[in-house]
């Protein structure tokens, strides 16, 4: 009995989360896909051009890059082979690309669910926009100097780039929602009998040493996993009931949504890029150490910030009820 009641305990407050989610995704989603349709976001590219000149790519990837990181992967991933033709791409161009978009996609959604977890959103989108451009420049430099995957791209799939209606659209979204849903309250379920059968500690035990060379520790660790296997919507979505109820510390819940920004979803998105044509170690075991260096860093720089400095200009104190 103990056991169901803490579960449907945890249901009641992933139903909470998942309407906050539910509040944030909708109205962003929808108000970027009409941007994209009146043509805003294709007017607002000529800035990211030098951009592209920096990571080695052609100027008119701008575009694509802007799309997937107001709308998503999804949004980015028509454009790649439309903007430019695939027959003067190489492997080394897809791969550099698709290593912008897997740190930078779906900001507007991703990042406000990133603050209502507690980390300011700028600061935490500064350092998801800047590792992912970091990351870029360098598979540039290794891939300018070596000559590495620079043989002509060989896609699996081009994906077709025709927009679907409004009807269409808000049908995908919704189905898009409803599996948010589901996913949370399996999550939410799942993680109750993994702690209460052990399981969990074993895999926790089996990441810990992975995670902890990236300064995560506790609480954060197995939520930090959720995110980098499903995601920030489910990792953060997760860390809002917690950030909420002072089980994890501010500063290990920064941390936490500072490594997801860099590496999650590696499944799913690493599967979508892969079909285009990238590298799978530039964009997945790379990508992986990049992120658990660079939070390694952050922490670095994380402890000598006195708690006056954290709060006021990097984590909003307000959410927590107590300090974790």
């Amino acid at each position: 009995m103990p056991f169901f009641a803490t579960a449907l305990q945890k249901t009641k407050e992933t139903l909470d989360v998942y309407w906050v989610l539910v509040r944030i995704t909708v109205p962003i989603a929808l108000a970027t896909e009409f941007l994209a349709r009146m043509g805003v976001i294709k007017a607002m590219t000529p800035v990211f051009a030098p951009v592209m000149n920096l990571v080695g790519l052609p100027p008119e990837l701008g575009l694509a890059w802007l799309t997937g990181m107001l709308i998503g992967i999804w949004g980015a991933v028509p454009l790649l082979f439309t903007l430019v033709p695939v027959s003067s791409l190489s492997v080394a161009d897809v791969t550099i690309f698709s290593a912008l978009i897997l740190f930078g996609h779906a900001l507007p959604i991703e990042q406000k669910i990133i603050q209502q977890a507690g980390p300011g959103i700028v600061v935490s989108t500064a350092l998801r926009f800047a590792g992912g451009l970091l990351f870029a420049f360098l598979l540039h430099q290794v891939f300018s100097a070596t000559g590495w995957l620079s043989a002509p791209v060989a896609p699996a799939w081009i994906p077709i780039s025709a927009t679907p209606d409004w009807l269409e659209y808000l049908r995908g979204l919704a189905e898009t929602m409803l599996w948010m849903l589901v996913i949370l309250v399996v999550l939410s379920w799942g993680l109750e009998i993994l702690k209460v059968t052990g399981v969990l500690a074993l895999l926790m035990k089996a990441l810990s040493p992975v995670l902890r060379l990236a300064g995560i520790r506790g609480e954060a660790e197995h939520l930090t996993a959720v995110g980098l296997f499903l995601g920030i919507s489910y990792g953060a979505g997760l860390l809002i009931r917690e950030a909420q109820s002072g089980a994890v510390s501010p500063r290990q819940i920064f941390l936490s949504c500072v490594f997801m920004g860099f590496a999650h979803s590696v499944i799913e998105d690493t599967l979508i890029v892969l079909a285009l044509g990238a590298d799978i170690y530039s964009v997945l075991v790379a990508r992986v150490v990049f992120a658990v260096a660079a939070t390694a860093v952050i922490a670095a720089v994380l402890a000598n910030l006195s708690d006056r400095t954290f709060f006021t200009r990097m984590f909003r104190s307000n959410v927590i009820k107590v300090e974790g």
